[in-house]
């Protein structure tokens, strides 16, 4: 079979398959719950929860109202939900306003109303709740320590939890004994839904010992207040068994597996023999660099896309253990890291990037690399090595002109890697 004439605009058009998957409309369609009795009442978070809203108020034809918060820029007009922005991913004044909104519209409500959840990534630092006697100043202080630590995701939001009076379940226990359910999109290794934006809507058993186990494995140091509060023991989480939540639903509306599968489909439909990794991948996004160069290496040894061409897709959430003081995320750390790897080879064209359209700090959401990234860096005086060393993937690929820029999406199914062989 001919090989594709633009490697780069085919794994565009891949990113873009992936992400329709999990847009809001599609998702939430199918997963409707039935119209209660009484009040309908929307609640949400994470960097699509204004899509999302959006797209439940085209579909819902019946009275309601509500709130959610988003990423500041992430915006979506709505006629009946109010839209709230905040920052991520390190919480500030205006999602503690945020959070202390949605905690009210779910106030007093009775078991005739019904409280919809529109739940996805991101939302654990846009609704900052400081339990006890925490401050603000002290929940932001978690997030940096739990940003900067390398840990995956589900051990961040294990600790964020036990810090929290929104996180944990403890706004559906709010909304008893009016019915919640939860549509979530997942943005995390193995879709368990009650890690999503730390689950403010679903209980798990998570407890205080498991933060500060966490704590201690990764050697985080916290602020006094903080470990204070995680010894004391009082006002765990609600665990699953509450009856409190003996009515609730939870339905998980879109995953990495569902774009994934998307993404395939597009490509084995133009005739690329596709191959899924996995959609729950972790891990220190360099090393998960290399891991897949060394896939590929292994798959070119043995001549197996000598009849055409081959794709291999993965997803997950890998992480950065922040070491320097460069600018980047996780998926262009991972791309330069396999672009180090597979440097000089030809016939190897990869696209690394995060489905809600931001990796990291900056406004790309991923970038481009080839065999030739490296020696083109190298022709610009410029040391892959030492960019990685100071966690600047961001600043490589923009002076090779290789940022992949798409913007928010309005939706987020996590890490999205497309590595095209031929």
């Amino acid at each position: 079979m001919p090989s594709i004439a633009d490697p780069r605009a085919f794994l565009e058009k891949l990113f873009y398959a992936a992400v329709a998957a999990a847009d809001p409309d599609k998702a939430l369609a199918a997963h409707l719950p039935e119209k209660p009795k009484g009040r309908t009442v929307v609640v949400g978070a994470g960097k699509g929860a204004a899509q999302m809203a959006r797209a439940f108020e085209r579909l819902w034809d019946a009275p309601l109202s509500g709130v959610v918060v988003t990423r500041y820029g992430y915006a979506a007009p709505c006629e009946r939900i109010e839209v709230l922005e905040a920052a991520h991913p390190v919480p500030d004044e205006s999602g503690l306003r945020a959070a202390d909104r949605l905690m009210t519209v779910v106030s007093d409500l009775t078991e005739d109303d019904l409280v919809v959840a529109l739940i996805c990534g991101g939302g654990s630092a846009l609704l900052p709740a400081p339990a006890g006697d925490l401050t603000l100043a002290d929940e932001i202080a978690v997030n940096r320590a739990l940003l900067a630590s390398g840990a995956p995701i589900s051990a961040m939001n294990a600790v964020r939890k036990q810090v929290s009076h929104i996180k944990g379940g403890r706004l559906a226990a709010l909304a008893h004994p009016a019915r919640v359910v939860s549509l979530v999109v997942s943005d995390i290794p193995g879709d368990n839904p009650a890690l999503v934006a730390s689950g403010p809507t679903i209980a798990d058993e998570t407890t205080r010992a498991n933060a500060l186990a966490i704590i201690e494995h990764y050697g985080l140091e916290l602020p006094e207040a903080v470990m204070r509060h995680l010894e004391d023991g009082r006002d765990e989480p609600p665990q699953p068994s509450d009856p409190r939540f003996a009515r609730n639903e939870v339905k998980l509306v879109a995953s990495a597996a569902i774009a994934l599968d998307a993404a395939a489909d597009v490509a084995r439909k133009a005739g690329v023999e596709t191959i899924v990794l996995s959609d729950a991948i972790e891990g220190e996004a360099s090393e998960v660099g290399r891991q897949h160069a060394a896939i590929v290496a292994k798959i070119l040894q043995r001549g197996l896309a000598s009849q055409g061409p081959m794709l291999l897709l993965s997803g997950g959430e890998t992480t950065v253990t922040i070491k320097g003081k460069g600018k980047g995320g996780r998926n262009s750390e991972f791309l330069l890291s396999f672009a180090c790897t597979i440097s000089g080879q030809k016939g190897i064209s990869a696209l690394a990037a995060d489905t809600d359209g931001i990796d990291g700090s900056e406004d790309n959401a991923g970038a481009f690399a080839d065999g030739a990234t490296i020696s083109r860096l190298a022709e610009l005086e410029k040391d892959a090595a030492e960019f990685l060393r100071r966690n600047d993937s961001w600043s490589a690929f923009a002076a090779l002109g290789d940022l992949f820029i798409s913007g928010p999406t309005g939706t987020n199914v996590n890490d999205f890697r497309a590595i095209l062989l031929q």
